[in-house]
């Protein structure tokens, strides 16, 4: 799996899991603090999101909830 997929997945995941208060700038802005990536990396990937429908209006879309989920099986540890 690429660098860009894995940060695909976890900027999907944090959009996911954020507080309904939150924007997605300001999961951008914490993974960024975090080291997970950079603000312009982390924009990039939101912009071609956007482009393929997964996210809509700010939220994930039903196929953004599905690449989300996708997202976390894949990090989740194996039985």
């Amino acid at each position: 799996m690429s660098d860009e997929a894995i940060l695909e997945q976890v900027l999907l995941l944090a959009i996911l899991k954020k507080e309904p208060n939150e924007s997605i700038e300001d999961v951008l802005k914490m993974l960024e603090e975090a080291h997970a990536m950079s603000l312009n990396e982390g924009k990039e990937i939101v912009d071609r999101l956007e482009k393929e429908g997964a996210i809509v209006a700010g939220k994930l879309s039903f196929l953004g909830i599905a690449m989300a989920n996708e997202a976390q099986r894949a990090f989740s540890l194996g039985d």
